[in-house]
């Protein structure tokens, strides 16, 4: 039952699929009945019997309790101090059953009588039997939304419910809410039928009983309570209470009895929370599809900006404007030299510029290439993280998301800067790539006439014009001509694959960055579909675990 309430617990129900409200109000049940009953009366089986009394507003549970009780141990009224307080009454000797780590482990203790909020009043007395503890609820239609809740979190954590209404309100919805819910989980129930008057004492009780056999409840005692006058304590008369003081004395008195009563409870709660964790893992597929489709629609746009540059930057796209005008300022725009050895000292020249230290040629051409893959990686960036996050917006869950995460809509405050830092390794790294494959060329003519620097422009160039159709035809080609007459050419075209597969390489890890901040908003489908499993699995063990123990009297966690 542990791996139960852990799976149960961790299952991410954060998009607004269809069904995930309902879903999680289930899993917060499930959560609380395992937390709150199941689990501690697994570990203490021997512990009192907890009847929680519960019912509508006006019903008079307060005044039934002292009465069976045989005295004031919480305060009627509709405005008592106890409407948000709790009862627990129990016998002196049984106080070690009620501390807070065991029943109802997350609600507050208290000794003092007092309007806490929300906080369980434990209060003793000799006049209850050991065995037996009575938990005076607050108003299961209470207007108060929390007393609404409290009830049905310690009527969810009862072994008994004494279900109290009266000849005015038995046949409200809410209570029968209730009671359809008790006969799911095959709780064991009591219903009292409180101030009703003997000339509709008869027909009112056949009508409720009536009631009751059609949903389930016909072996549930029905205890009637006529109405009368209250004695100076505010209790009922003794012979009004008599059979059902007597019942549940019987119950605390008769050990098997008592265990025939949280074994039927118990079983019927393990039994009900397995369909209803199923009915959690059930809903995980609308989940999952939902993830899938905001996962893809990331994946998509930002594999697309990928394949969107890796073209970008071998097309001739980003040979234009300063490159382009850079480049054949270099190389001049007349005929294309027909021997690089005829001019190695005139382009030497172009490339040093004479003085050392001074801005060469070599220099503003990388410059204007590390420029222009910048602009082209940042515009990339931007224009997805709009795409994406608009898409993710037309649909309710994943408007949700992107209104929670301020600035998705465009990318990192720090990609710019990223990016700069990317290109520029990537330079440092094509300069280093001509610096070890040249490495056995440095003393012919044509490498020292250009250098490394100068070497490496021209790779940059050849790589960002290779898949252009007019290559041999355009200025890039010159670079061309020098690399192949250095290196050869094939040599050449594995220098500009790596070269490009290299830009590529660091691109694709700065959009992945990018994709990983929508990533980050919800679970992966993979991970949801594993927390799905476990719960299924938990689930199949807690039923194995049921008809095992269960049918041999014994239950184990």
């Amino acid at each position: 039952m542990s791996s139960l309430l852990l799976s149960v617990r961790d299952v991410p129900l954060v998009l607004d699929a269809e069904g995930a409200g309902r879903a999680r109000s289930i899993k917060s049940d499930v959560v609380d009945q395992l937390s709150d009953y199941i689990l501690p009366r697994l570990v203490q089986l021997d512990a009192p019997l907890l009847a929680v009394v519960g019912g509508s507003t006006g019903a008079g549970k307060s005044t039934l309790v002292n009465s069976i009780v045989g005295e004031r141990v919480t305060e009627s009224g509709v405005l008592r101090p106890t409407t948000r307080s709790p009862v627990l009454v129990h016998h002196p000797d049984d106080a070690e059953w009620f501390q807070p780590d065991r029943i109802l482990p997350d609600l507050p203790r208290t000794s003092e009588t007092g309007n806490g909020t929300y906080a369980l009043r434990l209060a003793s007395t000799t006049r209850i039997p050991q065995g037996l503890a009575i938990l005076d609820a607050p108003d299961v239609d209470s207007i108060d939304k929390g007393n609404r809740e409290l009830a049905a979190q310690l009527l969810a954590a009862a072994d008994l419910w004494l279900f109290v209404t009266s000849a005015a309100r038995y046949a409200d919805q809410v209570p029968w809410d209730y009671l359809r819910q008790a006969a799911e989980r095959s709780t064991s129930v009591a219903v009292v039928l409180d101030r009703t008057s003997d000339e509709a004492l008869i027909e009112v009780r056949g009508h409720l009983a009536r009631m009751m056999t059609s949903r389930g409840l016909s072996d549930s005692p029905l205890f009637t309570v006529p109405e009368s006058g209250l004695d100076t304590d505010g209790l009922l008369p003794p012979e009004s209470v008599a059979p059902m003081v007597g019942w549940l004395h019987e119950l605390a008195a008769d050990p098997v009895a008592r265990q025939m009563v949280v074994h039927r409870t118990l079983d019927g709660a393990v039994r009900h929370l397995v369909l209803r964790a199923h009915d959690v893992a059930d809903a995980m597929d609308a989940q999952v599809e939902l993830a899938e489709t905001l996962f893809g629609t990331a994946d998509d746009a930002y594999r697309e900006a990928l394949d969107s540059i890796t073209r970008q930057t071998a097309d001739g796209t980003l040979l234009r404007g300063d490159v382009l005008a850079t480049w054949q300022e270099f190389v001049g725009t007349g005929e294309l030299l027909s021997s690089v050895e005829e001019k190695v000292s005139r382009i030497r020249d172009r490339f040093v510029g004479g003085l050392t230290g001074k801005r060469t040629r070599s220099t503003e051409i990388v410059d204007a290439i590390e420029t222009s893959v910048r602009v082209l990686l940042v515009e990339h960036a931007e224009a997805t993280a709009e795409t994406v996050a608009r898409t993710w917006g037309t649909s309710p869950a994943g408007r949700g998301l992107v209104d929670g995460a301020a600035g998705l809509d465009r990318a990192s405050s720090d990609f710019r800067i990223r990016a700069e830092r990317a290109v520029h390794d990537w330079r440092q790294g094509v300069i280093e790539l001509v610096r070890v494959e040249g490495a056995d060329k440095r003393m012919t003519a044509k490498f020292l006439a250009f250098g490394v620097n100068g070497i490496a422009v021209a790779l940059m160039v050849t790589m960002l014009s290779r898949a252009t159709a007019s290559d041999e035809a355009g200025a890039a080609a010159i670079g061309r001509k020098l690399l192949d007459a250095i290196f050869g050419a094939a040599e050449v075209d594995a220098l500009v694959a790596r070269a490009h597969d290299d830009l590529v390489t660091r691109a694709a890890s700065l959009l992945e960055t990018e994709v990983a901040r929508f990533h980050q908003l919800l679970e992966a489908p993979a991970s949801l579909r594993a927390h799905q499993t476990a719960l299924r699995e938990a689930a199949r063990k807690a039923e194995y675990s049921r008809h095992a123990d269960f049918l041999n009297g014994e239950v184990t966690s």
